[in-house]
């Protein structure tokens, strides 16, 4: 299938690792030019490099998604470098999950800062230039569980229910310039972040991923390459009648659609 993608523009947030990598990796191999950004300029570098050796084409550049001035500074970037935006892809996050009378106001704000005002500032720079240039994708992922918060699972799950409204209101609001909005909710996805975590502890990857599937229908984690899958589809034409709509990729966990 032609997905129309050579040529354009593709921002991906928090591109280093796991699905915003994947996510990347996959856009370039379909002929987009890749901008990507994350906190540490040592794994931005090599990312992009991996690309550019694979055959892609890469912009890379280190910025925090928390801080305004960085997004200003990277998205300008972006357009200097590369001319135009046709697509964002807004994945930065970490999963910060705590019993409500244990977070503070500080680890309330650092996630909202992060996951829905880091969405909300790319967005609002690179409208201007899609509605410019006569539409484009924005892609904001988020969680599935965010349909159905349960307890122990705050700020991420408010967070990420923010970004589910979010794409919904973006979605109407630019529709008439053809500006597609749509968000992919990921549930269990194997990451070097959940990895890391858990070595801490002293648990094996294995182990974690083996007892944690249990409740997963199908029996297994998701790879970052099969969310980059359903990313770059709906980044692209063949997507072209699709926005407003969430995209639940959890293996069939979540009880609603």
């Amino acid at each position: 299938m032609e997905l129309g993608l050579k040529g354009k523009v593709a921002i991906v947030t928090g591109a280093t690792e796991g699905i915003g990598k994947a996510t990347a990796v996959q856009l370039a191999r379909e002929g987009a030019k890749v901008a990507i950004c994350a906190r540490r300029t040592e794994l931005v570098t090599k990312t992009a490099d991996e690309i550019m050796r694979a055959g892609g084409d890469a912009f890379g550049m280190a910025a925090d998604m928390s801080k305004a001035p960085d997004i200003e500074r990277f998205i300008n970037a972006v357009v200097k470098h590369c001319g135009r935006i046709d697509i964002l892809v807004n994945n930065a996050g970490t999963s910060a999950r705590g019993a409500f009378l244990e977070l503070d106001d500080a680890k309330w704000s650092a996630d909202l800062e992060l996951k829905l005002f880091g969405a909300i500032r790319c967005t609002r720079l690179a409208v201007p230039h899609m509605r410019k240039q006569g539409g484009g994708r924005i892609i904001n992922i988020t969680i599935s569980s965010a349909k159905q918060p349960g307890a122990g699972s705050m700020p991420t799950l408010v967070s990420r229910a923010a970004g589910l409204a979010l794409t919904k209101a973006l979605s109407k609001e630019y529709a008439a310039d053809n500006i597609l909005v749509n968000t992919v909710c990921i549930g269990k996805i194997k990451s070097g972040q959940h990895e890391r975590r858990f070595a801490r502890d002293g648990i094996g990857a294995g182990e974690y991923y083996a007892k944690e599937a249990t409740g997963i229908p199908l029996g297994r984690f998701g790879e970052a390459a099969e969310a980059a899958n359903v990313i770059v589809f709906l980044a692209s034409d063949a997507a072209s009648y699709v926005t407003g709509t969430s995209v639940n990729l959890d293996g069939g966990t979540s009880g609603v659609l």
